[in-house]
């Protein structure tokens, strides 16, 4: 099964680009982030033309994941990390789709260092860490995809 991962950077922006991409590469399985449009606003008929089903967890200009599949509808198991309530970034998503648990991610970038951002960063990967292992005790097959934002040396 072909799972792919697009920071796509804006999802009308790129909705062309996008399209095509998927019908060159025809995934099984498309995770999206920084798809930056509200729930309201994402173009799944335009997906859905191509044969795709999606979920989505938008945020208005900023964030936002999408998980598409080509011909089956992805059923949503978890939208955002528990532990911080006030947390409203549209940063997670979690579904089932053909026998596999996919997790779409946009991690928080953290800069500057030192600084609430950073704060925020891990935090954010304390809650995932705890999330992923939930995911491995209840013995699923499982991916996690997404931009990671994370930098361990200057050449990266």
């Amino acid at each position: 099964m072909k799972i792919a991962t697009f920071n796509i950077n804006g999802v009308k922006a790129r909705l062309p680009r996008l399209l095509e991409w998927l019908e060159e590469t025809r995934p099984a399985v498309a995770c999206l982030q920084e798809i930056k449009s509200q729930d309201e606003g994402f173009p799944i008929a335009e997906f859905e033309k191509l044969g795709y089903k999606g979920i989505w967890h938008g945020q208005k200009s900023f964030n936002g994941v999408a998980i598409l599949a080509d011909g089956e509808a992805p059923v949503e198991v978890q939208r955002g990390l528990d532990g911080e309530p006030e947390d409203d970034h549209s940063r997670y998503l979690e579904a089932d789709v053909f026998g596999v648990r996919a997790v779409c991610i946009y991690l928080p970038n953290g800069n500057p260092v030192p600084g609430p951002k950073f704060d925020y960063k891990l935090r954010w990967m304390k809650r995932l860490r705890e999330r992923m292992a939930a995911i491995r005790a209840e013995e699923v097959p499982a991916i996690v995809t997404g931009d990671f934002n994370v930098i361990p040396h200057d050449r990266d």
